[in-house]
C-alpha cells in the first residue's frame, strides 16, 4: 500500500513541477520526465482521477485538483528542503536530489518539521 501512495505522490508532484514549467501537462510531458511508458502514466492518471487528485480535460490536459494540489506541493516542499539540506552537508547535488526523492515520502510530519526548523534557525 506504500508504494502506491509514493508512487502517487511522485505523479503529483511531477504534474505540479511540469505545470510550472511548461504552463499545461498531459500524460506524454509526464511519460517523458519520469522515463515512464505511456500506459503506465495513463493507468496513474485513471487512478488519480478517480481518487480526486487531478481532472483531465477534452483536449488531455492534466490539471490537479486543490486536493491533488496540496499533496503535490507538501511533497515538492519536503523534496527542495531534504536537497538543500543534503548539499549543505556536502553531498553531490544530484545525490542529493536523488536521496531527497526517496526521503521526502517516509518521514513523519513532525520529524520533517523539525528539520526544517533546524535547517531555517541555520540560515
Amino acid at each position: 500500500m506504500r508504494k502506491i501512495r509514493e508512487s502517487a505522490e511522485n505523479y503529483l508532484e511531477t504534474i505540479l513541477i511540469l505545470q510550472e514549467r511548461n504552463g499545461s501537462v498531459r500524460s506524454i510531458d509526464i511519460a517523458a520526465e519520469l522515463e515512464f511508458s505511456k500506459p503506465s502514466v495513463s493507468v496513474a492518471m485513471k487512478n488519480l482521477r478517480e481518487s480526486g487528485c487531478v481532472t483531465v480535460d477534452g483536449d488531455g490536459i492534466i490539471s490537479l485538483t486543490p486536493q491533488g494540489r496540496q499533496i503535490a506541493e507538501g511533497v515538492y516542499e519536503r523534496h527542495l528542503l531534504f536537497t538543500k539540506w543534503l548539499v549543505s552537508l556536502g553531498v553531490d547535488q544530484e545525490v542529493a536530489s536523488e536521496d531527497a526523492c526517496r526521503i521526502e515520502h517516509v518521514i513523519s510530519e513532525e520529524s520533517f518539521r523539525a528539520i526544517q526548523r533546524h535547517v531555517n534557525a541555520r540560515e
